[in-house]
């Protein structure tokens, strides 16, 4: 008798910017915040730790999907939980599941590897999900968290498996799922934007219920930037690299198309003109702007009604967050003041030396 799923709950009408409707009121809007909008104020302006949910790819084929299994559980050193609850380990893992996720039978598994720059048109075998938090959370009741998401999102649906990871600051579980449907043939798992949003309230509603504070809001109602995939010294280290190649002749001074990327060439740009001492002034985009503002009005109307609600202590919290928001900034701009900040980094620790002589 197949499982009953149980649908979690939205956690609040706050998320993508619905804070603006909640303050503007329009017709049948509500004229007060429900107590799930009034906790979702709570930790938000809290600044409660945020969960992040993020798809870090996925593999085409079965070598791929044997690869990154074998990455996960570091070769059989690691537990890889399944989604019939058992607990494997040691090597050989990958290849039994999958055999027993029979991915050689889904569709476009034989189809010929795109050549010459193509892009890749096979459908995914699997998709790779990280579900993560930060440091200092304790790993186990991330792991239970991301169990109980992983069972009511694709149990008796799509075959997935799990591995936690404590090997940095911020534990992370990564959840490989099967993108076919185990029952309905045709029928596949595509993740979207507003896939992730649901997502991440319900990993952040698993999490409290485990008594972990977690919180799950758009970038924007934080007024908060969108961090480096890298951390920004890797970057400028390759980038500096290239150029003292380049000025060597070894060479040129921009990549050959198939190394290129599109952030590498920001970056150059970026750092020549900074080299050559131009600093871009920071010009807000129109869009930016506008969200802003429209993120500040809501806000600013939300502090009104839970004024009216009896509850002017949350919204002096509330109108103290909005003048804390940090400046909206391009990306560009961010990465400008993120290389500047490393370059001059760089030149504070070469006078040290400079001072205290070569290291020995």
């Amino acid at each position: 008798m197949p499982k009953r799923m149980v649908a979690l709950p939205r956690t609040s009408g706050l998320m993508e910017l619905d804070i603006v409707s909640y303050g503007r009121r329009g017709p049948g809007a509500p004229a007060a915040l429900n107590i799930d909008q009034i906790e979702q104020v709570k930790r938000t302006v809290g600044r409660s730790p945020e969960v992040m949910v993020k798809v870090s790819g996925g593999a085409r084929e079965a070598g791929g999907v044997r690869a990154h299994l074998q990455y996960l559980d570091r070769h059989g050193k690691l537990e890889i939980e399944t989604d019939e609850g058992g607990v494997l380990r040691g090597r050989g893992i990958a290849e039994g599941l999958i055999s027993d996720w029979q991915l050689d039978l889904c569709r476009s598994q034989y189809r010929a590897k795109p050549v010459g720059g193509e892009r890749d048109t096979r459908a995914k075998l699997v998709h790779n999900i990280v579900l993560s938090m930060p440091a200092g959370t304790p790993p186990q009741k991330v792991l239970r968290a991301a169990r109980g998401f992983a069972r009511e999102n694709f149990a008796l649906q799509y075959r997935y498996a799990m591995v936690l990871h404590t090997d940095q600051a911020h534990p992370h579980v990564h959840l490989v799922v099967k993108c076919e449907h185990e029952f309905e043939p045709g029928k596949r798992l595509y993740v979207r934007k507003e896939t992730l949003r649901l997502w991440r309230e319900q990993f952040a509603t698993l999490l409290r219920e485990e008594g972990v504070a977690a919180n799950a809001t758009p970038r924007q109602l934080r007024g908060t930037r969108k961090g480096l995939k890298d951390p920004i010294h890797h970057r400028l280290r390759d980038l500096q690299s290239a150029a003292a190649a380049a000025r060597a002749g070894t060479v040129p001074s921009r990549a050959a198309p198939k190394e290129s990327s599109f952030m590498r060439k920001r970056l150059m740009d970026i750092l020549e003109d900074l080299q050559a001492g131009r600093v871009v002034a920071n010009k807000v985009t129109a869009n930016l702007a506008a969200t802003r503002a429209e993120v500040v009005g809501g806000w600013h109307e939300t502090a009104e009604k839970l004024r009216r609600q009896g509850l002017g202590s949350l919204a002096n919290q509330v109108e103290n967050f909005v003048r804390n928001m940090p400046t909206p900034v391009t990306d560009r701009m961010h990465l400008q003041e993120r290389l500047m900040a490393e370059l001059d980094g760089q030149r504070r620790r070469a006078q040290g030396q400079g001072r205290n002589g070569p290291a020995r």
